[in-house]
């Protein structure tokens, strides 16, 4: 590369272009969220139940620059799901082989009839396609709204006030003569 000035080369440099390394991805799994995403714990060996929560895992290599975010598929999902870096998903790989770790979790939908579903992620802006299987079997587990709960708590707390006010009121009443 050559800049040149009033037709006096004024710099000179050599560039080197690279295109960029293909994906290689390390590791694409699934796993029920709070256990770790190992060999036995995440797809394919792992059942989980419909409507459970899952954390979708991704491990590239030499992953695209400026592609902080991957979009997993799958109609296991009530929507797609959103893997990111830094992720507090993330399970902490401890290696220092420089690979980048998309992470996230998202809920099955709970009518899932038992079975395989793929998942897909399309990393490298569109130009590497993964796929995984994630196993589904067993009862809907149940979620409870916390809302709902804590609405039956201030209930039963608001009877038994109401209760022990009756209560000390019958015994302060005097009897008529």
């Amino acid at each position: 590369m050559t800049a040149a000035s009033d037709g006096r080369v004024v710099a000179s440099a050599n560039l080197v272009v690279t295109a960029p390394a293909p994906a290689e991805i390390t590791r694409f799994v699934a796993g029920r969220r709070g256990t770790p995403l190992g060999v036995d714990d995440a797809t394919p060996k792992v059942v989980v139940r419909p409507g459970s929560t899952v954390v979708v895992l991704l491990a590239d290599v030499h992953a695209a620059r400026n592609e902080d975010a991957l979009t997993v598929k799958s109609t296991a999902f009530r929507e797609p799901l959103t893997i990111k870096t830094d992720s507090p998903d993330d399970p902490g790989c401890k290696c220092t082989d420089g690979t980048t770790v998309y992470a996230g979790h998202t809920t099955l939908r709970a009518d899932l009839p038992a079975g395989t579903y793929r998942i897909t992620v399309t990393s490298h802006h569109g130009q590497n396609t993964s796929t995984a299987d994630l196993k589904v079997a067993g009862s809907p587990e149940k979620h409870y709204r916390p809302w709902l709960i804590t609405g039956a708590v201030v209930l039963v707390l608001a009877g038994v006030g109401l209760a022990l006010r009756r209560s000390r009121r019958s015994k302060n009443v005097t009897p008529a003569p």
